[in-house]
């Protein structure tokens, strides 16, 4: 009864209600909120810390940012109904609060638009040393196609092209990175591409952006079913801590998916793009799984750019393939598994 009665208390204000109906299309940060709803950030957050101790509201810290997000109570589902009818959202109040929706994501999208721009030429200076992306990709792609990915965690999302990527095929996507600045082009995109006016697909409903580090992982103990690293692990100090945090996250029987840059020698990604490691050999990769308790079950290697691309696939437990079919599994030891893109 007590539960239900706060609730009620929470929703008895316009200005709350109209919070939840906006939280109910997208994630928003509490500047945003302000905006569309005329009102000062003090004020907004008195209402939101109401909705909060309702448990219909959450709220997350990103770099200097506060994000809101609906909350976990029950009585959610429940009220959706009621969120959703129709003489709700076609009332005046609901209209014109989604046209300014519309304006903040449009912002979003620009300030993505602005910031590719001015990063593209050092992003264009790495991607041609290397193979398209598009092949390691679908390299990717097809080492994991058979695999359960359960709850995926995107270990350095950057603007989110994993979660494009692997998300649908998931339960629930957490994609991590420690930049708030890339978190917001990773949301921005993820909202400019699936083509829904709310922003709400299955996809951006069950993908939680986060921010944290990889040596930290924000994911209680083997929570993850599946862990996917694009080119990130060279940026790391200590890769081997790196994947002891990774195998902490994994559940028994979950999957590890690496790509990186063979070892090279190309010593100005150290000073120019802050690489840690100049690339990754496959006997120390697969040192550093055993010492973790990961299984390296499966690797290819992409050739095609002054650049080699590795990747690596590993398992917490004690299977050694990964696909169901046994003729799909490349029997070759480690070192000699090439494939070209």
């Amino acid at each position: 009864m007590d539960e239900i009665l706060t609730i009620f208390r929470a929703l008895a204000d316009p200005t709350r209600i109209r919070i939840m109906l906006l939280l109910l299309k997208m994630e928003l940060a509490v500047g945003e909120l302000a905006q569309i709803l005329e009102q000062s950030q003090p004020r907004i957050s008195r209402h939101i810390r109401i909705l909060d101790e309702a448990d219909l509201a959450e709220r997350r810290k990103e770099g200097s940012w506060v994000f809101l997000r609906p909350g976990k109570t029950q009585a959610l589902e429940t009220l959706h109904r009621i969120f959703r009818s129709e003489n709700v959202v076609t009332s005046e109040q609901a209209i014109s609060d989604e046209q300014k929706l519309a304006t903040v994501r449009q912002k979003r999208a620009q300030m993505a638009e602005q910031y590719f721009a001015a990063h593209a030429e050092e992003w264009d200076a790495i991607r041609s040393l290397h193979l398209p992306e598009d092949k390691v990709e679908q390299a990717m792609l097809a080492l994991v196609k058979d695999v359960h990915l359960g709850h995926l965690l995107d270990i350095g999302t950057g603007t989110g092209r994993m979660v494009e990527l692997f998300g649908p095929g998931a339960e629930q996507v957490t994609a991590l990175d420690n930049s708030p600045e890339m978190l917001r082009l990773a949301r921005a995109k993820l909202l400019a591409g699936d083509g829904s006016p709310s922003g709400q697909t299955a996809l951006t409903r069950k993908t939680e952006l986060k921010l944290g580090d990889f040596s930290r992982l924000p994911v209680h103990d083997g929570k993850a079913d599946s862990v996917i690293m694009h080119q990130v692990l060279h940026y790391a100090q200590h890769p081997e801590a790196v994947l002891a945090e990774v195998s902490r996250v994994l559940g028994p029987g979950g999957i590890v998916v690496i790509a990186d840059f063979a070892a090279h020698d190309r010593e100005e990604l150290r000073t120019a793009h802050a690489h840690a490691r100049l690339g990754f050999s496959d006997d120390s990769m697969e040192r550093w799984f055993q010492q973790t308790g990961i299984d390296l079950v499966q690797s290819r290697t992409l050739d095609g750019g002054q650049l080699t691309v590795k990747i690596w696939v590993g398992r917490k437990s004690d299977l050694t393939r990964i696909h169901n079919n046994p003729a799909e599994r490349d029997n070759r030891p480690t070192e000699n598994r090439r494939a070209s893109a």
